[in-house]
């Protein structure tokens, strides 16, 4: 089968496309065969080494090429032992969170364990279902180590990212005041999504938001890596969220309590946004699709710099 792989670290070049043996489930996973995987920064994080020189994974090298690909929506076509939950022929959504994996969801089929697998949404095809599970869950994982109560103020940066989007729309979800900061061009969207405030980018954003909300906001969700920034407008004893590593989660300033989300699989969570999807209270967003074999293109246009509202999805 088809699986695109990495054995160098470098440019979107690095992609690789092989035809490699197909991968057999064994005990607790089940066989995906894909119809859409959504593309998103890290896999350009993984390809480019960036990932290993930061020491989150072993690297890639010609005797272990390393898959790329987290996010996946297809069809379930063969189970290990002791899968009970699912079975051949469920259209499902996954997520792939080992970095360190020798075929990620870029491929004709991916083998998961089946605790990172749920039914994909009723409502939506395949190509929208692949764009939920890592920036969902990263969005519910993230409103979760805030665990601000209904009410509460909460900051989202990069509002209408992918991430930030849906951190939006579940944090209104869950009955929480939402100011949002993103182009103002995308003042109607994140609006839409369900934030009550909006400060556009580039605004002093400390200052900006207790305009808004005075003494700041109880809690942020950083899906644009502002980092101090941030902070800044998160009230004293607040709560802040990264949604990356490194240089982007700040120092715990006037006793603010500082996370960075881990993201992890979930197929319990992922039951929770599919479910939240098909009430029509989540959405998803594409940006394109490109047929598999473009992977490389994919990333060209990811790491061009061009805004992108939604996700790039391959298609086998």
């Amino acid at each position: 089968m088809r699986a695109f792989t990495v054995t160098a670290p470098g440019g979107p070049e690095a992609l690789t496309a092989a035809d490699v043996e197909e991968p057999a489930p064994g005990p607790g996973q089940v066989r995906v065969r894909v119809a859409a995987a959504a593309v998103n920064p890290v896999d350009a994080a993984t390809r480019s080494g960036a990932l290993a020189d930061a020491g989150l994974m072993a690297g890639s090298s010609a005797d272990r090429p390393v898959g790329i690909g987290w996010d996946v929506a297809g069809v379930v076509d063969a189970v290990g032992a002791g899968v009970t939950r699912l079975t051949p022929g469920d259209r499902v959504i996954g997520l792939q969170d080992r970095l360190d994996a020798p075929l990620g969801t870029y491929a004709d089929a991916v083998v998961l364990d089946v605790d990172a697998v749920a039914r994909a949404p009723r409502t939506i095809d395949d190509v929208h279902a692949a764009t939920l599970p890592l920036n969902g869950l990263t969005a519910l994982q993230a409103l979760d180590l805030l665990d601000l109560p209904p009410g509460g103020t909460l900051l989202v940066t990069g509002a209408a990212g992918a991430v930030g989007g849906y951190a939006v729309e579940l944090a209104a979800e869950r009955g929480l005041r939402v100011v949002a900061t993103a182009s103002a061009d995308d003042e109607t969207l994140v609006r839409d999504l369900g934030a009550e405030l909006f400060v556009p980018r580039g605004a002093h954003l400390g200052d900006a938001v207790r305009a808004l909300v005075p003494g700041g906001v109880d809690g942020a969700v950083d899906a644009a890596l502002l980092a101090a920034a941030a902070l800044d407008a998160v009230r004293r004893g607040g709560t802040f969220v990264a949604v990356n590593g490194g240089p982007a989660v700040p120092l715990p300033l006037r006793g603010i309590r500082v996370h960075n989300v881990w993201i992890r699989a979930d197929a319990a969570q992922l039951a929770q946004l599919t479910a939240l999807v098909d009430a029509g209270r989540l959405t998803t967003r594409v940006a394109a699709t490109l047929p598999l074999a473009e992977a490389v293109e994919a990333h060209v246009r990811l790491e061009s710099g061009a805004p992108l509202r939604g996700r790039l999805v391959l298609v086998p």
